[in-house]
């Protein structure tokens, strides 16, 4: 399904200096249909009751489900942008890490749409986001 090959070494090294590298977000594999991240849950990813900051859960969702929709398009020809991103937060995590894999619910030539599982270390649920995104032409010249 992607249009190119990048492994999770390359998606990290276009993240430094940005909000990813500075939470912690890592990719840690990429499959034919599919990426994979890891998070920390520590002091740059909790709320003040120690709990894992929701906005913390969709910056990875966002980071995994944007990441994925880039390696669908030629990025000479086109770039992808976020329409909306939605998430149910339900299970809280306070430490260790949280997962999340991201696989495509529809891949349009315009549109589309990512579902982002966020598991803790005993691969219960704990976030379940969904992401819809548009697929932009360069202009030319």
């Amino acid at each position: 399904m992607f249009a190119r090959e990048v492994n999770p070494e390359q998606l990290q090294g276009m993240c430094q200096n940005t909000l990813i590298e500075r939470i912690g977000i890592e990719f840690t594999e990429i499959g034919e249909d599919y990426i994979k991240g890891k998070m920390p849950v520590d002091h740059r990813t909790q709320q003040p009751l120690g709990l894992l900051h929701g906005g913390a859960s969709v910056a990875l969702a966002e980071t995994l489900g944007s990441a994925a929709v880039s390696l669908t398009v030629d990025p000479a020809k086109q770039y992808c942008v976020g329409l909306e991103i939605n998430a149910n937060h339900v299970k809280s995590a306070r430490d260790g890490f949280v997962y999340g894999l991201a696989k495509a619910l529809h891949v349009g030539k315009r549109i589309q749409v990512w579902e982002i599982r966020i598991t803790n270390e005993a691969d219960e649920l704990v976030c379940i986001s969904r992401i819809t995104l548009a697929v932009m032409d360069k202009k030319k010249g």
